[in-house]
């Protein structure tokens, strides 16, 4: 398989690449390209002009600032996988992290890159939606942040406009929460089959707010707020996580989760309870 032919840019800056994004109609940013490249082989992309990002300097932080950590666009999976803050404050993410691909692919895709591809069966997506992510963008005339809840939109869809550059991402601190990703392999491509991200806040023994973000089960990453809604004002004492995650397969409808060859729309409903189960249990775990 071979890409159609395309012209190829080096930016200088930020604020080059977005010039080359507006000189080049349907032009793409490029960095660690897993995701990208992999669909211009296939055809199922084609874009006539690629801007290469992956050398710009000040991209790769992961700094605390105040109550937030703020994770550059051009940081590795594997620098998030192993960043001890998102470790201690945001472990799903860095749990996602650890999850995607192999090594060479999480030592070279960018977490920028992958939030604006918004291939749904992603790992970090999940994450990204139980921890209240804001996401940083900077187009043509000004810059503008995108809540979590609003940067998925479909398969491959997302807020991220036409010329708008991925710079960061910024992630609540909450001294009182806790956190964790799940995931069920697709044996063949590595990708999420399901993946689900949990984040609880607690007091005492009570959950006070619970977001449960998850992937590669529909054409768009999600939130179960039925789930939620009966961790939420509960003691995580007792069967209340076995009983929250029951509440899953009534609350989709199979016949809008993907179905492929290793598992129908069916059988992810199930596996969606599962991994949900498995997520919120490992949360509790890290708060001991």
């Amino acid at each position: 398989m071979h890409t159609k032919e395309f012209d190829y840019y080096r930016a200088d800056s930020v604020d080059d690449a977005i010039e080359q994004l507006e000189a080049h109609d349907g032009a793409e940013l490029m960095a660690g390209a897993h995701g990208l490249l992999p669909r211009m082989k296939t055809g199922e992309e084609s874009p006539p002009a690629l801007v290469d990002i992956s050398h710009l300097d000040g991209l790769a932080t992961i700094d605390r600032d105040g109550d937030t950590l703020s994770i550059g666009a051009l940081a590795t999976h594997a620098d998030i996988a192993e960043s001890q803050q998102l470790k201690q404050h945001s472990s799903a993410l860095s749990d996602a992290a650890g999850e995607v691909g192999d090594l060479q692919v999480r030592n070279g895709g960018t977490i920028g890159g992958n939030i604006a591809h918004g291939d749904p069966r992603s790992d970090p997506l999940a994450a990204v939606l139980a921890l209240d992510v804001e996401l940083s963008v900077q187009g043509p005339d000004s810059q503008r942040t995108i809540d979590a809840d609003d940067v998925f939109h479909g398969a491959y869809e997302t807020a991220v406009r036409d010329h708008e550059f991925v710079t960061g991402l910024g992630v609540p601190v909450q001294d009182d929460a806790v956190s964790a990703y799940a995931k069920r392999r697709n044996p063949l491509s590595g990708y999420a089959m399901v993946g689900v991200a949990a984040r609880l806040r607690l007091d005492s023994d009570t959950v006070t707010d619970a977001r449960i973000g998850v992937t590669g089960v529909a054409d768009t990453p999600f939130r179960l707020p039925a789930v939620e809604d009966a961790l939420e004002g509960e003691s995580v004492d007792g069967d209340i996580v076995e009983e929250a995650a029951g509440r899953v397969e009534k609350a989709v409808d199979p016949s809008e989760l993907r179905g492929d060859s290793q598992s129908s729309g069916e059988y992810r409903a199930h596996l969606l309870s599962v991994y949900t189960e498995k997520a919120v249990t490992a949360a509790l775990n890290r708060a001991g």
